[in-house]
């Protein structure tokens, strides 16, 4: 029997196996961020009525442009976004637990604009690559110090 022919087979049997794990994975991965974005994109458009300027050339021209710009824009965010989080991650175990530091991290590089509307294009709605915090948030204050007393205490 031919040894060799069997080390072959099990090698391409191994790459296979490996390439579709790999790809669940990353299409997994992708789903799970891509879905709360798309989401809550299509929230906060769905009670906007159609226009009739969408209908025409001009209108498919910025809905054509804001997909290309959305396809060259969104693997660069994504990226952007998961590397973020990762050295937020890191910066999280290095301080020490410190939640702030984390946050001072994930906040620009996870939120912002992931996919690019004709309403960007158009000048109506701003580009944000880097996030901003939400205007509910409560922004963290040190305490004033409390006084000595003037005298020693008996």
């Amino acid at each position: 029997m031919n040894v060799s022919v069997n080390r072959s087979f099990k090698r391409r049997r191994s790459f296979w196996s490996s390439a579709l794990v790999l790809s669940l994975v990353m299409i997994c991965s992708v789903a799970l961020i891509v879905a709360p974005v798309l989401a809550q994109e299509s929230s906060n458009t769905s009670n906007v009525p159609v226009s009739s300027s969408d209908a025409t050339p001009s209108g498919v021209g910025i809905q054509a442009g804001s997909a290309l710009a959305t396809i060259i824009y969104f693997p660069l965010k994504l990226a952007f976004a998961v590397g973020g989080g990762v050295v937020g991650g890191l910066a999280y175990g290095f301080s020490g637990g410190s939640e702030q530091t984390a946050k001072n991290i994930w906040i620009p590089s996870i939120y912002g604009t992931y996919i690019i509307t004709p309403e960007h294009l158009k000048g109506d709605k701003p580009i944000r690559f880097l996030g901003v915090p939400a205007r509910d948030t409560v922004e963290y204050t040190p305490q004033e110090p409390v006084p000595l007393p003037l005298e020693p205490i008996r």
